[in-house]
């Protein structure tokens, strides 16, 4: 944005609340009016014809913007991944424990990454670690949904769960 004597224009149109009439005036009109407020002429919308401008205390306004931004920035919502890993030959107990915690996790907000590592020749029961990961899905069902479908990536299969949203 430009401020005062770097605008360029030879008329500006001039909205906002702190001045008497709004419309077109000559750029040296416009910063004398500034001046006699003891604020400064900011371009709002330089591609405008004329150029559209606001007087108003730049200082206040970057802070107020800054300020604007940080409020948005804490109240977006943080996505945490929690990572659950399986073998492929993960017994009943194992598998129930595992899910406990993701249903956890899930009511939470959380996101799950559920994973079957396979070791060495393993990777021959790449079908069995799919269904474990699919099984471990459809017990989840009421608490999340997959947002992706079992995928081997190396000697890893990874799945992703997300919260299902609560409605009320």
């Amino acid at each position: 944005m430009r401020i005062n004597g770097e605008i360029t224009a030879s008329q500006v149109r001039l909205v906002g609340d702190n001045i008497a009439e709004q419309g077109i005036y000559p750029v040296s009109q416009a910063m004398r009016m500034a001046d006699e407020l003891g604020l400064d002429l900011v371009e709002i919308t330089a591609k405008a014809d004329p150029p559209v401008c606001r007087i108003i205390d730049y200082q206040k306004y970057l802070y107020q913007q800054k300020k604007k931004a940080k409020e948005m920035k804490s109240n977006s919502a943080k996505i945490v991944i929690k990572e659950i890993r399986f073998g492929p030959n993960t017994d009943e107990h194992d598998f129930q424990f595992k899910l406990k915690h993701a249903m956890e996790f899930l009511q939470e907000g959380s996101k799950v990454k559920a994973s079957v590592f396979f070791k060495g020749r393993s990777i021959l029961y790449s079908e069995q670690g799919e269904k474990l990961l699919l099984r471990f899905a459809l017990e989840l069902e009421e608490y999340g949904r997959a947002e992706q479908m079992p995928k081997l990536e190396g000697k890893r299969m990874i799945m992703m769960i997300a919260p299902v949203s609560k409605k009320k």
